[in-house]
């Protein structure tokens, strides 16, 4: 029963014999690096950088649901992807924007 779908992962057209495997594979290194940044502070976090890991999360999602074969591997990284991207982007427009608002409110009321 096991070797058998061993065997099938291995034979299917996005397996470890194709690169349709690999690439998401070693792409799933950016989000482990976008979640080990979540301890880093909002004011070190790159706009540009997040909009794009963001952007590239919610494209490659889509994309990876209409080609043949279905990659799954390349879906879950990308979703993955975009929802840290998008958790970095909430942190670094809280810091910019609003943290700033409550810094002024409390330095008016004194």
């Amino acid at each position: 029963m096991a070797s058998s779908k061993l065997q099938a992962l291995w034979n299917h057209p996005a397996g470890p014999k194709t690169i349709h495997f690999w690439a998401p594979t070693f792409k799933w290194g950016i989000s482990i690096a976008n979640v080990a940044d979540f301890t880093k502070p909002p004011e070190k976090l790159s706009y540009p950088q997040q909009i794009a890991v963001t952007c590239t999360g919610v494209i490659w999602s889509r994309y990876s649901t209409v080609i043949t074969p279905k990659n799954w591997n390349l879906f879950s990284v990308n979703i993955v992807m975009a929802g840290t991207g998008l958790y970095q982007l909430a942190r670094k427009i809280q810091h910019d924007f609003f943290s700033e608002a409550e810094t002024e409110l409390a330095i008016a009321k004194e």
